[in-house]
């Protein structure tokens, strides 16, 4: 069959999914039309592509579909998401800026940003509060190899979140998906870069507070996405109200697993005061731990309404010169 013919066929499968497409839309400001049209444009602009949509043209529908539920949008200028062929099949991939633009339009956070720092810059963190500070000079020829990525977020109560990673823990990560164990080719080696900022992205969104467009993002990704990160969660500490549970895995990364678990038994026993109106009890024990980097395990461990609470109290005690 000639290229033409191809697309046509193509371009018909992508267009009868509209009653699909609308009655999963996530986000009513994606549209039909406009994405459908992405999309012809992307296979069309990739010779492998249309012959893999070809050979499975359920995975076309598939993906679009995927763009309404999640409520991504395929134009070139957000640089969001992309039709990919991957182990036979088109996939819907979701780039990091597509990630945190997600995160912000749901509403789950204020502002983010990536960003990969390398062997000759400065890079220190500024507490639980604070963003950290990032300086490099951008014009110089050199900055050394990568050494690790962050992501920093400001949260709906005005609230700094920021968690890093280093290069050793991603590519780690990058060994164990499956699409870097299936391919030599692909996004690891054309887009290394963004790779690792998505890498710290996936693992960050578990301390944002949770959406459901979020939540299936990260999902696809991990299925049929074939980046295969799902395993690396470990089991969460036993439910409890008002909790935002986060495994210990990327917080106080030089920590000893025995540190870990006691800064888990102290968020939760901040959590258990905090939920019996014992505010008083609460700040004492959150207190108690008195490692700077212990305590922005623990402020990690603690979900927003407590962290608010918190600082509060904190600040309460300051002004009127009790702390």
């Amino acid at each position: 069959m000639s290229t033409a013919n191809a697309l046509t066929v193509i371009s018909g499968d992508i267009y009868a999914t509209r009653d699909a497409f609308d009655s999963v839309l996530s986000d009513r400001s994606i549209n039909f039309e406009r994405e459908a049209g992405f999309a012809v444009q992307l296979l069309s602009a990739n010779n492998y592509a249309l012959t893999t949509a070809m050979n499975n043209r359920q995975s076309v529908v598939n993906a679009v579909t995927n763009i309404a539920a999640i409520g991504i949008s395929l134009n070139p200028a957000k640089k969001q998401a992309y039709l990919v062929p991957r182990d036979n099949k088109i996939c819907l991939d979701i780039s990091y800026m597509g990630l945190m633009d997600l995160a912000m339009s749901a509403g789950s956070v204020k502002w983010a940003q990536a960003a990969l720092v390398y062997a000759s810059d400065s890079f220190a963190l500024n507490g639980y509060d604070k963003p950290p500070a990032h300086s490099f000079n951008p014009f110089g020829k050199d900055r050394g190899g990568i050494v690790g990525v962050y992501v920093v977020v400001k949260t709906a109560d005005g609230e700094y979140l920021t968690h890093t990673m280093t290069i050793a823990d991603v590519y780690a990560i990058r060994d164990r998906s499956a699409a870097w164990k299936s391919s030599k080719k692909g996004p690891w080696l054309t887009d290394e870069g963004e790779m690792i900022k998505k890498t710290c992205v996936k693992q960050a969104y578990k301390y944002w507070p949770k959406t459901e467009r979020l939540e299936t993002a990260i999902h696809h990704l991990n299925t049929e996405g074939g980046e295969g990160l799902a395993d690396i969660a470990q089991p969460a500490i036993e439910a409890r109200p008002a909790i935002r549970h986060s495994p210990t895995q990327g917080i106080g990364d030089d920590l000893t697993i025995e540190r870990k678990q006691i800064i888990e038994a102290v968020a939760n026993e901040v959590i258990d005061l905090f939920n019996a109106d014992d505010l008083i009890g609460a700040y004492g024990s959150y207190l108690g731990i008195e490692d700077n980097e212990e305590k922005i395990a623990l402020w990690r461990l603690l979900p927003s309404q407590v962290r608010s609470a918190i600082k509060k109290h904190g600040d309460l005690l300051k002004s009127q010169g009790s702390e």
